[in-house]
C-alpha cells in the first residue's frame, strides 16, 4: 500500500503549528512529566489525611472504633490512589475524596481532607465548569446532609458537624475557583489550536481545488486549440492532396500551415502559464477565436459551413469565451464525426438576458458512445457561466447542439 498521503490528510511536519514553550522551568517539567506531579499530590493528600485519619472519636462504642481505626485509613489509601486517573476519570477520585470527608466526622478533630481541593480542581479542568459547579453542590449537599443525620442522632456533635461542613466548603470552592480558571484557559488554548489546524488543512484542500480547477481550464483550452486546429489542417492537406490544380493545392496548403501556426502561438501562450517561475503571466483564459473567425477557417478548408447572426449584444468576457468555445466546438465535431455532411449552420441570437448558440449539421453518423471530453469539457464552461447545454441527434438525421448563455456581469473568468 502507498505510503503517500495527501496534504488535506496529514499537514507537513515542517508546517504544523510552532507553539511557544510553557513559561518556567517548573512548568515544563511537571508538562513533560504529568505522572511525577501525580504521584506528589498523592503522597501529599495521603500525609495530610492519614494523620487525622488515625484519631478515631472515643465517643463512639468501642466496636465502631476497632472498625474505623481499620477502615479509615484504609479508605484514605485508596482515595490517594485514585488520583493517579483525576485526567482520565476525575469523577471516582471527586466522591471518593467525599466519601473519606464524610468519614471524617466520626474523628477527634474533624478537618477537611485536601483530597477535596485537589479532585474538584480535576473536575473543573478535565470535564467541565458546569460539571464541576453541579459535582460540588451535590457532594456539599449530601455531606451536609449526612452531618446533619448524624448530629440529629447524637452521634456527634453540631461544632463537629459544622467544622466538616465548612472546611468542606473552604476547600472545594478553592479548588473548583482555581480548576475553573485553568480549565478554561486550557479548553479555549486546545479550541484555538484545533481552529488553527484545521485553517490549515482548509488552506491545503483550497490549494487543491484551485490546481484541479486550473488543470481543468488548461485541459479544456489546450482541447479546443488542437482538436479544432488538427481537424482544419487535416481537412486542408487531404483536399491539397485530392486536387490536380496545383494553384488550389498550394492554396490549401498555405492555409493549412497558417492554421498550424496558429494553433502553435496559442500552445506556446497556454502552455506559458505553467511556468511558475513566470509571476507575469496571468492566470486567465486565452482569447478565444470569434464564431466569424472558425466558421471562415471552416470555410478556408472546404466545409459548407454558414453563420446567421440575429440581434446585436455587448457581452462580458466570460459569456464571449463561452460563446466563442462553443461555436468552435459545435463546428469542430461537425467536421470530424459527420461523414457525409453537406450543410453546417451556426445561429446565434443575441437578446437582452442572454444569447443563444445552435449549431446543427446533418450527415452525422448513428454513435452509442459517451459524449467525449470535447462535450465535457463544454458543459463544464457553459455551466460555470451560469448557462445551460444540451446536444444529440434530431430530426432527420441531423446532430444539434444548442447552448443558452446569460449576460451576468457578475461571471468570473471561466
Amino acid at each position: 500500500m502507498s505510503r503517500t498521503r495527501s496534504r488535506s490528510a496529514s499537514v507537513r511536519e515542517d508546517e504544523e503549528l510552532r507553539l511557544p514553550r510553557p513559561p518556567g522551568i517548573l512548568r515544563r517539567f511537571w508538562a513533560r512529566h504529568p505522572r511525577v506531579a501525580d504521584v506528589l499530590i498523592a503522597l501529599v493528600c495521603l500525609f495530610l489525611s492519614l494523620t487525622p485519619a488515625m484519631r478515631i472519636s472515643s465517643d463512639l462504642p468501642g466496636g465502631v472504633s476497632v472498625i474505623l481505626a481499620v477502615l479509615l485509613p484504609a479508605a484514605v489509601v485508596c482515595a490517594c490512589v485514585t488520583l493517579f486517573w483525576r485526567r482520565r476519570t476525575p469523577l471516582i477520585p471527586f466522591v471518593a475524596s467525599f466519601a473519606v470527608e464524610a468519614a471524617f466526622l466520626f474523628i477527634d478533630m474533624p478537618v477537611g481532607t485536601p483530597l477535596i481541593l485537589a479532585t474538584c480542581y480535576a473536575l473543573a479542568v478535565y470535564r467541565s465548569t458546569a460539571f464541576a459547579w453541579k459535582g460540588f453542590a451535590i457532594a456539599l449537599a449530601a455531606l451536609t446532609a449526612f452531618a446533619a443525620l448524624l448530629t440529629l442522632t447524637g452521634m456527634i456533635g453540631l461544632q463537629i458537624a459544622a467544622n466538616a461542613v465548612v472546611s468542606a466548603l473552604v476547600l472545594g470552592l478553592i479548588g473548583t475557583l482555581i480548576g475553573v480558571n485553568v480549565g478554561g484557559r486550557k479548553r479555549y488554548i486546545a479550541a484555538v489550536i484545533d481552529r488553527s489546524r484545521q485553517l490549515l488543512v482548509e488552506r491545503d484542500q483550497q490549494a487543491q481545488l484551485a490546481a484541479a480547477a486550473e488543470r481543468a481550464r488548461i485541459a479544456r483550452e489546450m482541447h479546443d486549440i488542437v482538436s479544432h486546429s488538427l481537424t482544419v489542417i487535416v481537412a486542408l492537406s487531404e483536399g491539397a492532396a485530392a486536387t490536380s490544380d496545383p494553384a488550389q493545392a498550394r492554396a490549401a496548403s498555405t492555409a493549412a500551415a497558417e492554421t498550424a501556426r496558429s494553433a502553435l502561438a496559442e500552445m506556446r501562450s497556454m502552455l506559458g502559464v505553467l511556468h511558475a517561475d513566470d509571476d507575469s503571466l496571468p492566470l486567465a483564459p486565452l482569447e478565444a477565436p470569434s464564431p466569424h473567425e472558425t466558421v471562415a477557417t471552416a470555410q478556408r478548408a472546404g466545409f459548407p459551413v454558414s453563420l446567421s447572426v440575429t440581434g446585436t449584444a455587448a457581452l462580458p468576457a466570460a459569456a464571449a469565451h463561452a460563446v466563442s468555445r462553443t461555436v468552435q466546438e459545435g463546428v469542430t465535431n461537425a467536421m470530424r464525426h459527420a461523414p457525409s455532411l453537406t450543410s453546417v449552420v451556426v445561429r446565434l441570437v443575441y437578446a437582452t438576458e442572454g444569447v443563444t448558440v445552435e449549431v446543427t449539421n446533418d450527415g452525422a453518423a448513428p454513435s452509442t458512445e459517451t459524449p467525449g471530453f470535447g462535450l465535457r469539457g463544454l458543459s463544464e464552461r457553459v455551466t460555470h457561466v451560469n448557462g445551460s447545454i444540451t446536444y444529440g441527434p434530431s430530426d432527420g438525421g441531423r446532430w444539434a447542439l444548442r447552448a443558452e448563455i446569460p449576460t451576468d456581469e457578475r461571471v468570473e473568468r471561466p
